[in-house]
């Protein structure tokens, strides 16, 4: 690692002021971000921890589920007012990585990082969740901008996000044998207001919607209302790992399976 300073701030004011550094960077889980910087990938001046900023925990209410961005992955994937409100994010977070990274690994990281493998972006836009930071709200269809990139303004920082309770929900996806990252993830929600599906971990710029599933499912929630729906191969992922038109046919299976798992 590159030398740097280390800071544990107290409050968001006192970390958004610290982040105001072009050359800071916010540490939540660490779950990328410290490998980068044993890989010396980055050299911050300083290392700002979010970890005394009281942003973790879940609020459950008649419609809504909100989780503190410093909330950790097995702090979701075991609670019983999350499984009870929407099940499908429960077990989406109960999927990530391992024990070590579940309990280290932070939602509001997750988002931020955008990584285009990671689980949660799946939810969020599945859900038409809510990402609220220091300085206002984002709708889950505005935040994700691509490969890493989000609507986040430099030193914004996630403080919570704010799921609509939905009457079906359900992830599946197919993991990557050693890093058990997505490969394909799908995340279908089923609400009053519509049927919402997203992809993660196929696509080249990350996360994304698929509207000829949400047309489907919207007249016929089963899998069969899939059968002879392809998703075409171009703009997805091909890597040592599976190819673009077996990530494309993966995404049919996992669908299939996450409507079956929601139904």
């Amino acid at each position: 690692m590159y030398d740097f300073a280390y800071q544990k701030p107290a409050s968001i004011a006192d970390a958004v002021k610290l982040l105001a550094d072009p050359e800071a960077k916010a540490l939540a889980g660490g779950q990328t971000f410290i490998p980068v910087l044993k890989q010396r990938l980055n050299k911050p001046s300083v290392v700002v921890d979010l970890g005394k900023l009281g942003l973790s925990g879940i609020t459950v209410t008649a419609s809504t589920v909100t989780i503190g961005a410093m909330t950790t992955h097995g702090t979701v994937a075991h609670s019983a007012e999350v499984k009870k409100a929407i099940p499908g994010l429960a077990n989406l977070a109960g999927m990530i990585g391992d024990n070590a990274v579940r309990y280290r690994g932070t939602i509001g990281g997750s988002l931020a990082n955008n990584d285009p493998t990671a689980c949660y972006p799946a939810a969020v836009l599945a859900l038409a969740a809510t990402i609220k930071t220091d300085k206002r709200s984002i709708a889950a269809d505005d935040f994700f901008q691509g490969m890493f990139t989000t609507a986040l303004e430099p030193g914004e920082l996630i403080t919570a996000v704010e799921f609509p309770i939905v009457e079906k929900s359900a992830y599946e996806k197919f993991r990557n044998p050693a890093s058990r990252y997505a490969m394909v993830g799908v995340f279908v929600a089923k609400s009053a207001s519509g049927l919402r599906v997203a992809i993660t971990g196929a696509g080249q710029g990350g996360v994304f919607r698929h509207t000829a599933f949400e047309q489907a499912l919207s007249a016929n929630f089963s899998p069969a209302a899939l059968d002879g729906i392809t998703t075409p191969a171009d703009g997805l992922n091909s890597d040592i790992h599976g190819s673009a038109a077996y990530r494309a046919h993966l995404i049919g299976v996992m669908a299939k399976r996450a409507v079956a798992a929601a139904a």
